[in-house]
């Protein structure tokens, strides 16, 4: 696999306030998890086709963001827009920090893996979710990349050397203020991570084929009993992607959903495109 020093990785980033969401008062309370578990399925889309096997490789995926890349680099602006722009249905509060997630792929005999974490429960924001390596950016960062490979080594302990970034995706707005830029990268098969306790409880893989299948992505709805709506065919307050997936070996059960879900569906719709 190739290493960061020979890869120069473009990416074509906004800066917050500058994504196209508009400033909103109306932002909702955070999500537990255990609600939005509970919160009903509207859609399941198994009407939709799969990503190409292909493209679930390592080579179909470098090819694939190199043509992003040289086609955004031909327009002079993203040559692809992701499905979901953010958290929610309804306008967004203006983001005002800027963060990156690493979405890692690791190479396995079965196939591509993506890496994913549950968050610590006492943290104070995303507590006990499902999420991607990732954090702020800090003044010292040079890029989206180095803010998202800081951070998967402070939280994991995945060591910069053992990763090869193939690509930014589009900013990503969380109902908690933060332009999130996702950095696609594959991973090192021998790498090791030594998760942060104090911010991650749990390091785990999901095949990337189950989550390049759009039969297992759900469109959920929740509403809270507070604002419930005064018509029955009123919009719900917030509707979400989720893609609860359960380990046959382990019996484990992990309910992928909100902003890591959105991503995940963003990199879906860049793939089978």
């Amino acid at each position: 696999m190739r290493g960061t020093a020979d890869l120069r990785v473009g990416c074509l980033l906004l800066r917050p306030g500058a994504s196209g969401v508009p400033d909103n008062a109306g932002t909702p309370p955070a999500l537990p998890t255990h609600d939005a578990e509970q919160a009903p399925v509207l859609e399941r889309h198994t009407h939709l086709p799969a990503v190409p096997a292909q493209r679930l490789q390592p080579p179909g995926l470098r090819e694939r963001f190199a043509q992003w890349q040289r086609d955004a680099a031909a327009r002079g602006a993203a040559a692809w827009l992701a499905e979901r722009p953010g958290d929610l249905a309804t306008p967004l509060r203006t983001a005002t920090r800027e963060a990156s997630v690493l979405v890692p792929l690791v190479p396995r005999a079965g196939g591509l893996h993506m890496l994913l974490t549950r968050r610590d429960a006492r943290l104070a924001v995303h507590a006990g979710q499902i999420s991607f390596p990732g954090g702020a950016r800090d003044p010292g960062d040079r890029d989206a990349v180095h803010t998202a490979l800081r951070e998967a080594e402070e939280e994991i302990g995945l060591a910069p050397a053992q990763v090869e970034p193939l690509g930014c995706m589009p900013l990503y707005t969380t109902v908690t203020g933060f332009a999130v830029t996702p950095v696609v990268a594959l991973v090192h098969p021998h790498a090791r991570w030594r998760p942060q306790p104090s911010e991650v409880a749990e390091v785990f893989e999901v095949p990337l084929d189950f989550l390049m299948d759009p039969a297992h992505h759900e469109v959920r709805a929740w509403q809270a009993a507070e604002q419930a709506p005064r018509a029955p065919d009123a919009a719900p307050r917030r509707m979400f992607y989720a893609m609860p997936w359960t380990d046959v070996q382990t019996g484990r059960h992990y309910f992928i959903w909100g902003a890591t879900a959105g991503m995940i569906r963003n990199l879906y719709r860049l793939l089978v495109a």
